[in-house]
């Protein structure tokens, strides 16, 4: 069995993304599609203690229907360096927070050319800190050229390698064609989301933040709350 999983590349983003990592023999970044204005692209939740507020990269100019592996971050702004304040000061009192923001630096002390490869490197530098996906392919989607649209290009790709199986997140639900998987003999999972309460900072836990929070807070141990199983498509939809 061969395991596909396509996703947009994020800012460091939630625990459930690094879970549908976990179950990829390949992972697809998926960065020659349109970025929607509101997406979790260049931006991530932290939790503060007064709730969540966004860390978000700066843009440069862009218009409706750019593609995401066109961004380019503004670094006419110094938001690297406001990034890295606002994280130490929300971690101060955390175990593990000189480990999350010396990852934090490892990406932001590079430059990239284009902000799809500086979100690659945070989701790399994730992986390699919990020692995750060892086994997984990690390839680009605008090196496969690989025509299609929306849920028959997504089709394509997993077919593309020999996949049998096809893991994804909640929000494919809404397009995706499942029964052309199956006809294709691929079956369709969904990451079944335990969000399993670690020990957290700034109040009652809250799942949907940052995967540096989760570093902070509980280091390479926090691998154990990267372990959320699948469910067959019949049982979400």
């Amino acid at each position: 069995m061969t395991t596909v999983v396509i996703s947009q590349p994020m800012l460091f983003p939630w625990v459930g993304m690094f879970e549908q990592i976990r179950q990829a023999d390949v992972f697809v970044h998926y960065a020659d599609v349109a970025f929607s204005k509101g997406s979790f692209v260049n931006r991530v939740q932290l939790k503060t203690a007064t709730g969540w507020e966004w860390m978000t990269i700066p843009l440069v100019s862009r218009q409706l229907g750019d593609l995401i592996q066109d961004l380019v971050a503004d670094d006419s702004e110094d938001w690297r360096r406001r990034h890295l304040q606002r994280l130490a000061e929300l971690y101060r009192p955390a175990q593990y927070s000189e480990e999350m923001l010396e990852l934090v630096r490892s990406v932001y002390d590079r430059s990239y050319s284009r902000l799809s490869d500086l979100l690659i490197a945070s989701c790399d530098a994730v992986c390699e800190y919990f020692g995750l996906a060892r086994q997984t392919r990690f390839l680009h989607s605008t090196e496969l050229a690989i025509a299609g649209n929306s849920s028959q290009r997504v089709l394509n790709i997993v077919r593309h390698f020999d996949g049998t199986r096809y893991v994804t997140g909640h929000g494919a639900k809404n397009y995706l064609d499942h029964e052309a998987f199956e006809a294709a003999g691929i079956a369709v999972e969904y990451l079944d989301y335990r969000r399993l309460p670690y020990p957290q900072l700034h109040g009652p836990f809250n799942p949907h933040v940052s995967i540096l929070d989760l570093i902070a807070n509980c280091g390479r141990g926090g691998i154990k709350f990267i372990i959320s199983p699948t469910q067959s498509w019949r049982e979400m939809v």
